[in-house]
């Protein structure tokens, strides 16, 4: 093994493998102008990832890591693309390309099964964390996707590392969900727009009939014997929403808050309001990790949230340190002449602030 794969493998996969809770959250909204907005949340508790957004052109020529070095499937861009990624440039976590498909992976531990990597077969062998980038260079349609997928063979390339699954939105609106189980592929249309965690994406929807007395606004007043019931504030039709940060709880707040939220205007507007839905999904400092045990330069354990319009081309993002939304517009990249790279989401990591001089 080469010293490259070697610290890629002590400092990427090996560190993601040692993470106690992963807990990304994903919601997906619609404009009025017939836009879609496919948002979601990175968490990482343990340290301060590298976290970075990559530029890749058309044309450039990837590699996918294998256990045993950086010889499995070879492509060439034919979409380009921006991502965001952690630790390094090849870890990318979520993107949208220049045809507007976006993809986005998600965790998911001890449902999955890959199947194993094969010596012979490594020239077909497509690690985990490289599916993002595979789907966004490859790709234009969630049925595009499909057949891509169908070439390769997933894999993980270190036996200490979490499954995960992923999701991937077009610009029609249409999203489908891919998850990995005992070696086998199974597509999901995800017309709900969302994903979290394990279970698989099916046990969650059914989980959904568990709240099926969920309602916004408040519940009716009414007479309990010699009793006047009264709501004591508003919500009172929410009671019983899951309030903890497990797969299966964020998923169902996700869904009615997503379901609740009134339809923007424009595609902008939907964005702004996926990043205000999101942050009921934020995690604090020092809750997935055990007392005493949490990092004090971590701000949150939600290290960025991002949001990507599949119609428009652009991908926003906000981080831990700076809750300002920045925005990439891929329309203005010219991606026969950009350079592959990739730049850090923070220039300073630290809030700003804004002093207000009273006259």
């Amino acid at each position: 093994m080469n010293a490259k794969l070697s610290a890629f493998l002590l400092t990427g996969w090996g560190l993601f493998s040692q993470l106690p809770t992963n807990a990304c959250t994903g919601i997906t909204l619609k404009s009025k102008d017939g836009a879609t907005i496919a948002a979601r949340t990175i968490e990482w508790a343990e340290s301060v990832m590298n976290n970075m957004y990559v530029v890749v052109p058309r044309n450039q020529e990837l590699q996918s890591f294998t256990p045993s070095g950086m010889d499995g499937v070879k492509f060439k861009v034919k979409h380009g693309f921006v991502g965001l990624a952690v630790k390094q440039k090849e870890f990318m976590v979520e993107g949208i390309n220049e045809k507007g498909l976006s993809a986005g992976l998600f965790y998911f531990p001890n449902y999955g099964k890959y199947q194993p990597y094969d010596t012979n077969q490594k020239d077909q062998c497509l690690a985990d964390f490289q599916v993002v980038s595979y789907v966004l260079a490859e790709c234009s349609t969630v049925d595009e996707v499909k057949e891509a997928l169908g070439k390769v063979r997933i894999i993980n390339i270190d036996p200490r590392s979490s499954t995960v699954h992923w999701r991937f939105t077009e610009p029609s609106g249409r999203q489908i969900v891919l998850e990995i189980v005992n070696e086998k592929m199974h597509f999901y249309e995800n017309p709900l727009g969302v994903l979290t965690n394990s279970p698989g994406i099916e046990w969650h929807w059914t989980n959904l009939n568990n709240y099926i007395n969920l309602t916004p606004g408040n519940a009716p007043e009414h007479q309990f014997g010699p009793l006047e019931m009264k709501n004591l504030g508003h919500g009172s039709g929410l009671l019983g929403l899951p309030g903890d940060f497990t797969p299966p709880s964020r998923f169902v707040r996700a869904a009615f808050f997503q379901l609740t939220a009134p339809q923007q205007p424009s595609a902008e507007e939907s964005a702004v309001q996926a990043f205000h839905l999101l942050n009921n999904f934020d995690i604090p400092t020092g809750t997935e990790v055990p007392s005493g045990k949490a990092s004090i330069e971590l701000p949150s354990a939600t290290q960025f949230t991002v949001a990507s319009d599949t119609h428009n081309r652009k991908i926003y993002y906000r981080t831990m340190y700076n809750s300002n939304i920045r925005c990439i517009d891929l329309k203005a990249i010219d991606f026969n002449h950009v350079n592959y790279h990739s730049t850090p989401l923070d220039k300073k990591k630290k809030q700003p602030i804004e002093t207000i001089t009273i006259q």
